[in-house]
């Protein structure tokens, strides 16, 4: 059986004018070729549904009991049509990104705010969790992308620089590093430590062993959460580092966070996606507006 849209609405058309000239009118063809889809649409169907006469056009037995049915699969198909144009005029559409937590509480949202000032009806769903989750989360589809530090990925995962920070220490005021006119590594390990507990103290150990063979790190600290570290460093436990994106929070608890250097070490961000999958008009926007939003901060992806 092949019965198409054009017969369909040929139908529909028909029945709601009641008249051949003035269906093929709202349908922008001739009234023969009208005639011509009804008499297909009957042919495929096996079956008359029209009933033709001089004064008037009605349906058959078989027409009544067609038409309501087709008349509902086209009003939701038009709804399905349209609800696609709003995704793609970006009027409506869900955004799932995942984020460590602390670039959750520190960057995105002024930049999901910003988004929904231009973008009112998408909504932006965010997801924040530990740094090795971002992965995960993006793999199984949980989220259409993710935003992290760099980490390996594996074939399912395509990856996009975002930005390339410092590292930065954070102290109290009044804290004897305040009085240094530049900070390095090697004044940082004279005090008490706050790290982060996984990759992250493990990579900056690496990262500083390598650059600087007789300065080694020895947290006194290690907890899950940087808002915890800076809770300990608010209450005179010790000093860490951050990057500088996290300065609202940095600010939150009255902290200094000062360039740390000698050497300088990095860090690299990345917007991660399943590479398989095509992001949709509304995350893909997102993304755009994201790294606009990076640039406008001055951050670059690349090392200078």
């Amino acid at each position: 059986m092949n019965v198409t849209l054009r017969q369909l609405r040929a139908l529909v058309a028909l029945v709601r004018t009641g008249s051949f000239t003035q269906a093929a009118a709202s349908l922008h063809v001739t009234q023969s070729a009208l005639s011509g889809q009804i008499k297909e649409l009957e042919q495929a169907l096996g079956v008359r549904l029209v009933e033709r006469s001089t004064r008037r056009i009605g349906l058959t037995e078989a027409g009544r009991g067609f038409y309501p049915l087709v008349d509902k699969i086209l009003q939701d198909l038009e709804g399905v049509l349209h609800g696609i144009d709003d995704l793609k005029a970006l009027k409506k559409g869900v955004v799932r990104v995942a984020a460590p937590q602390l670039m959750a509480c520190t960057l995105l949202p002024d930049v999901i705010a910003a988004f929904s000032q231009a973008h009112p009806e998408v909504q932006v769903r965010l997801a924040d969790c530990e740094v090795d989750s971002v992965l995960a989360r993006v793999a199984s589809g949980e989220v259409d992308f993710g935003v992290g530090p760099e980490r390996p990925t594996g074939a399912d995962i395509a990856a996009q620089p975002l930005f390339e920070l410092p590292f930065m220490v954070v102290f109290p005021p009044g804290h004897a590093l305040e009085a240094l006119p530049r900070i390095g590594w090697s004044d940082v390990v004279q005090h008490p430590f706050i790290a982060l507990q996984g990759q992250f103290t493990e990579l900056l150990t690496h990262d500083l062993h390598g650059a600087l063979r007789d300065l080694t790190l020895r947290p006194s600290h290690e907890v899950a959460f940087m808002s915890t570290a800076l809770s300990l460093v608010h209450a005179g436990q010790g000093i860490t580092t951050c990057l500088p994106y996290a300065d609202s929070l940095v600010n939150l608890y009255q902290l200094q966070m000062r360039p740390l250097l000698g050497p300088e070490l990095r860090r690299k961000f990345q917007v991660y996606q399943r590479a398989s999958a095509t992001l949709a008009p509304a995350a893909a926007e997102f993304a755009r507006f994201l790294y606009a939003q990076v640039a406008s901060r001055g951050w670059n992806t690349t090392s200078e």
